[in-house]
């Protein structure tokens, strides 16, 4: 195991550890121990970098959240018109929803967290203001709050599904929740 002089990268490691760990064995699987061991890293190292092991989730699902708003960003950026925009939706759905299934275990451990320790929700809400703050730079608010509940939907049960809808059904979907069809 390399020394924290030489390793620069060690709490990325850990970060790294703590998220696949999660994906393999779930949130009630993560330990101290575990991780530090998926990152070899001496145990001592896990509470150097980290005040506890929620101070360590924290941080790695900060980290997940952020992995998505910058899928966001990539999709949306580039719009310049309403069309583009509903358009960038259409592919972000079907980007997260064909993606790696490390991000849909991800996303529903963070949940499920979320659903009993306030910490968590506050982190997905504030993931979910910084998702929709990037989709009200083409929508209006409530817009912006309905198509951002569509993008979980949509994904999750294209994801989920052994027939998951085509990419025609998502365009009309995000079409009927921005107006765009009568």
């Amino acid at each position: 195991m390399a020394t924290g002089h030489t390793d620069p990268h060690r709490r990325a490691r850990i970060l790294a550890a703590t998220l696949d760990l999660i994906v393999e064995e779930g949130v009630a699987g993560v330990s101290h121990r575990k991780i530090a061991a998926r990152a070899q890293v001496p145990l001592g190292s896990m509470t150097y970098h980290f005040s506890g092991i929620d101070d360590l989730l924290r941080e790695a699902f900060t980290g997940h959240a952020d992995h998505f708003v910058a899928l966001f960003e990539q999709h949306l950026g580039e719009a310049s018109t309403a069309d583009e925009a509903r358009e960038a939706v259409t592919d972000l759905i079907h980007t997260l929803s064909e993606g790696p299934g490390r991000d849909l275990v991800l996303t529903q451990e963070l949940y499920t967290l979320a659903a009993r320790h306030e910490p968590y929700r506050v982190l997905c809400r504030t993931w979910m203001r910084r998702s929709r703050e990037l989709l009200e730079q083409h929508f209006s608010a409530r817009t912006a709050r309905q198509l951002d509940a569509l993008i979980e939907g949509l994904t999750l049960h294209r994801a989920l599904d052994d027939a998951p809808p085509d990419r025609e059904l998502t365009r009309e979907a995000v079409a009927r929740i921005t107006g765009a069809v009568p």
